[in-house]
């Protein structure tokens, strides 16, 4: 079928013009039955639903209609729903809202019926998919359940039955019980892990109010152990190390003390864990006995995350040869992952094993982010964007402008329903190929919905367009904030990318607003600090003052830390002294800076706002860029400005 540019542009006026042209009523009538719906008013909802026909978001009335009484539902109601919106957003919702409640009611040949048709089954319906083949019999189930008895730290009810199998069955033994308790204890899920210590047998079994004291008060339980309680029993000498571990959240010396006094008592695995748990702690504090502690626990069977840190301990240390080995003995799936292919590079590099380090290197080049980008650095190729794919046809944007899910998310965008929005945009774009990501991207750029843009258009394999996937919106007033800071343009939207995505009334859990995502108490600071009057909450969300505002922090925050981007990227995202804190008493590569400071949210921030300052440096100078070059070097923190405490 043959669009015109005409039969378009009708197209995308009717998808994305004003909401006048949308149906003001209609959409009142939307957000009317809506509310119904919040609270279960199913006659309100059945008086508006005749009104909705042919809207855009009528699927979602139907949806309503069904789900306020799910439970009693006629199948045939949930199945001609299904076909109707058969691999939209909403007919995944419902069918997986469905399958939990067959699974609930141990409705299996029901549910065995609907199950393969659910393209993204959760952990939830995962588990009771293990519980059908369970009821149906099938020898292989708990074979491909046991990978969850370590991997799944804080399961869903549907899950247990599963787990209690593998007891029952007597696939976990008493070790692999304790190895849970350990996971689970890492990852401070201390309510499941008292429930996991059920699953022992009774002469293993902790009384509660001893787990209870291991848990909440582990320094005053451990010193009143005798020593000579550990040795024959298994009970206590568990009990002592996860209170140890517990000790050293807290402060690893003390940890490392307590562990000294009992290790004589302790199995080797026993100690070798603890030490381990010592040195990750520790680790994350950047303490100069992070590495030595590891080294006693090397025996140790490492968790992910503690493995990961004591890559980050020997990085810090400039010990390549302590990186090499730890990521060495990483699994498989881990040390795949572009970070440690890297620094693996690296290590082998700083050992003289050149080939095998290009070798790493070049399996992540031209990746778009930050490993990648390193990755090229030192494979000597520069970065740049790669070629803009041919201009779209306006049959190719009309074909995409008439999806179905692309005019439902922006329906919902057009009532305010952002959350929805991005849940129905996001789905909708599986599966598209790289023209029709790019079509989907133009769209939302010509809506006004920058992140929705991003997210399409960082998705293309193959044809790319990245003036789309690092757009650059409020071109004039972010360049005139900008230069009047003597900022460099490309940081500065890096690190609007990662804030908001360029979202004007973006608001985080934590309270941070508007496109540079800045805190009230920062906003009111800064508008202090610059004599702006009459300044109040309300203006932060306003485009000039918020780039006023933020620009102004991101100068401050660079003044004040070395004028050093990395430093003051970091600031920006968990405060100044903190990221005065990380650094070392040495200089440090600007990279392994970025890699081991101790907040995952932060880390990963730092890593994406330069990778993105990168390309678009190259986007607004058309000139080769290095990652390396904008890292540089961390100063030592002999040369902090101590005026970098006095900022919010």
């Amino acid at each position: 079928m043959k669009f015109s540019p005409t039969a378009f542009l009708l197209v995308i006026a009717l998808l994305m013009s004003t909401v006048a042209a949308a149906g003001v009523d209609a959409d009142d009538r939307f957000l009317a039955a809506r509310d119904a719906v919040k609270v279960g008013d199913r006659a309100k909802l059945e008086r508006i639903a005749p009104e909705l026909k042919d809207h855009d978001l009528e699927a979602y009335v139907d949806y309503w209609r069904i789900l306020l009484d799910l439970s009693s539902a006629d199948p045939a109601v949930i199945k001609a729903f299904l076909a109707r919106y058969e691999k939209s957003y909403l007919a995944e919702k419902l069918r997986a809202d469905w399958l939990k409640l067959l699974g609930m009611k141990n409705q299996w040949r029901e549910f065995d019926a609907e199950y393969p048709a659910l393209a993204q089954p959760d952990q939830e319906l995962s588990c009771y998919a293990l519980q059908s083949r369970m009821a149906r019999g099938d020898a292989s189930v708990l074979d491909d359940a046991l990978p969850l008895w370590l991997n799944l730290i804080e399961p869903p009810a549907s899950c247990y039955p599963v787990l209690e199998a593998l007891i029952l069955e007597k696939r976990v033994l008493a070790d692999a019980v304790w190895a849970r308790v350990r996971r689970q204890f890492e990852a401070n899920k201390l309510s499941a892990a008292r429930y996991s210590m059920n699953y022992l047998p009774p002469s293993q079994t902790p009384d509660a109010r001893v787990a209870t004291a291991v848990c909440d008060t582990p320094l005053p339980w451990l010193v009143k152990l005798p020593s000579a309680s550990l040795a024959g029993s298994r009970i206590n000498r568990e009990l002592a190390v996860l209170a140890i571990s517990r000790i050293a959240r807290n402060d690893p010396r003390m940890a490392s003390e307590q562990l000294i006094k009992i290790e004589r008592q302790l199995q080797g695995s026993e100690s070798a864990w603890a030490w381990s748990q010592i040195g990750w702690q520790a680790a994350q504090r950047h303490m100069s006995e992070a590495l030595p502690w590891y080294r006693k626990g090397d025996a140790a069977v490492l968790s992910d995350e503690v493995a990961q840190w004591k890559v980050r301990a020997a990085l810090r240390a400039l010990d390549w040869g302590m990186v090499r080995t730890a990521i060495e003995k990483m699994p498989p799936a881990l040390a795949e992952q572009p970070a440690w292919v890297y620094w693996l590079g690296r290590a082998y590099r700083a050992g003289g094993r050149i080939e095998e380090a290009n070798a790493l290197f070049s399996r992540i080049a031209g990746q778009p982010n930050f490993y990648g980008n390193l990755a090229d650095d030192e494979l000597g190729h520069p970065i740049m964007t790669p070629p803009k794919a041919a201009s779209l046809t306006t049959e190719e944007k009309a074909r995409v402008a008439a999806n179905a899910g692309v005019r439902r998310a922006l329906a919902l965008y057009r009532v305010n329903l952002r959350s929805e929005g991005v849940k129905e945009w996001n789905w909708t774009l599986r599966g598209m190929s790289d023209r029709e990501l790019l079509a989907a991207s133009e769209i939302a750029e010509h809506a006004g919905i920058f992140d929705r843009a991003i997210a399409a258009a960082d998705r293309t394999k193959t044809e790319h367009d990245y003036s789309l996937r690092y757009l650059s919106p409020y071109s004039d007033q972010v360049r005139t904030a900008a230069i009047g800071q003597s900022l460099d343009d490309a940081w500065v939207y890096g690190l609007m990318r990662q804030e908001s995505r360029f979202v004007t009334n973006a608001k985080s859990t934590a309270g941070a607003s508007g496109l540079m995502q800045l805190m009230p108490a920062t906003a009111k600071w800064v508008a202090r600090k610059i004599g702006l009057k009459d300044f109040h909450q309300g203006q932060v969300n306003d485009t000039a003052t918020n780039l006023l505002l933020g620009t102004t922090y991101m100068r401050l925050v660079m003044e004040s830390l070395d004028n050093h981007p990395v430093l003051a990227s970091a600031a920006y995202n968990a405060g100044p002294g903190r990221a005065r804190k990380w650094r070392s008493d040495q200089p440090l590569e600007g990279a392994i800076y970025a890699e081991t400071i101790p907040f995952n949210e932060t880390r990963d921030y730092v890593k994406k706002v330069m990778s993105n300052s990168v390309y678009y440096s190259a986007l607004f100078d058309g000139k080769p860029q290095s990652i390396k070059g904008r890292l540089g070097v961390i100063g030592p923190r002999s040369t902090v400005d101590p005026k970098a405490e006095e900022l919010p």
